[in-house]
C-alpha cells in the first residue's frame, strides 16, 4: 500500500474517532436535557404536554401523511431495510444511518472501500435502516427528504451509487440542503442513469415519505444511542474502539471460510 493510501486511511480513522467522541458528548447533553425536561414536567406538566404536543404535530404531519410505499427490493421487519450484496452471504451488517448525521459520514469515508470490495466478493450483505435523527435534533427535514430520494434511487436500482454521492456532499450538520428537492436531484446527476422522469417525480412527490416515517419510528422504538448504529452479525461494532477496516474484513473472510 503507497504512504498515500494509508495516510488517507488513517486520516479517515481519525475522523472517526473524532465523531465518535462528538457523538458521545451529544448524548451526554441529551440525558443532561432530559433531566432537566423531567424538572419543568414537576414544575409545569400542562404547558411542556402542549409543547410536546405541537411539536409532534410538526414533525409528524404530512410527511407520514399517505400509504406507506416500500422501495423495490426492500426486506426484513416491515420491509424497512435496503439490502446490498449477496442475500446467502455468511456475513450481515446491519447499519442505522442518517444522511445529515456526520458521525455516518465519518464511518462511509472510512469503511467505504472495504464494505464495496466484501459485497462486491459475495461475503458480506448489508442490511441499511433509514434514520432521520439530525432532523429531530437540530430542526429541519432533510434527513426525512434524503431518505425518500435514497429510496427513490433504490427503486431504479441504483441505491449504492446515490447513497455514497450523499455522503460525499454531505452538507455541514446546520445546513438543512438535504431539504430542498433540487439539490437532491442535482445530485442524481453523479450517478449514471439516475436522473430520470420516473426518479425526479419520486423524489418530488415524496413517494417514500411515510416508508421513511415508520423506519425513523423503528429505530426510535429499537433502543439505539444513535447514528451510525453498525451491528455486525448480531455485535454492535460501532462502539469499538479497535474496529478498524482491516479488522472488519478479516472477520467477515474468516467468517466466509467457515
Amino acid at each position: 500500500m503507497s504512504e498515500k493510501n494509508r495516510e488517507g486511511k488513517r486520516t479517515a480513522r481519525e475522523r472517526l474517532a473524532v465523531e465518535r467522541e462528538k457523538q458521545k458528548a451529544a448524548e451526554r447533553r441529551r440525558r443532561t436535557l432530559i433531566v432537566a425536561a423531567s424538572v419543568v414536567c414537576v414544575l409545569g406538566l400542562a404547558a411542556v404536554i402542549g409543547i410536546v404536543a405541537a411539536n409532534s404535530g410538526k414533525d409528524e404531519g404530512s410527511d407520514s401523511a399517505g400509504p406507506v410505499v416500500a422501495p423495490s427490493g426492500a426486506n426484513g421487519d416491515d420491509q424497512l431495510a435496503i439490502p446490498v450484496g449477496k442475500a446467502d452471504a455468511k456475513s450481515t451488517l446491519t447499519v442505522w444511518e442518517d444522511f445529515r448525521c456526520p458521525a455516518c459520514k465519518a464511518f462511509e469515508d472510512a469503511y467505504r472501500s472495504t464494505l464495496h470490495e466484501l459485497t462486491g466478493a459475495g461475503q458480506l450483505k448489508i442490511e441499511y435502516h433509514l434514520a432521520t435523527i439530525i432532523d429531530g435534533n437540530m430542526g429541519g427535514s432533510g434527513s426525512r427528504t434524503a431518505a425518500n430520494a435514497a429510496a427513490c434511487a433504490q427503486d431504479a436500482g441504483k441505491f449504492t451509487a446515490y447513497h455514497d454521492v450523499l455522503y460525499e456532499n454531505q452538507p455541514p450538520e446546520t445546513d438543512d440542503a438535504y431539504a430542498k428537492n433540487d439539490k437532491l436531484i442535482e445530485l442524481a446527476k453523479k450517478v449514471d442513469g439516475l436522473d430520470t422522469p420516473a426518479f425526479r417525480t419520486c423524489v418530488e412527490k415524496g413517494t417514500h415519505n411515510s416508508w421513511v416515517a415508520k423506519s425513523a419510528a423503528a429505530f426510535r422504538n429499537g433502543g439505539f444511542s444513535g447514528t451510525p448504529t453498525v451491528i455486525l452479525n448480531g455485535k454492535n461494532i460501532y462502539q469499538d474502539q479497535t474496529m478498524t477496516p482491516e479488522k472488519l474484513k478479516k472477520q467477515v473472510q474468516d467468517a466466509a471460510k467457515g
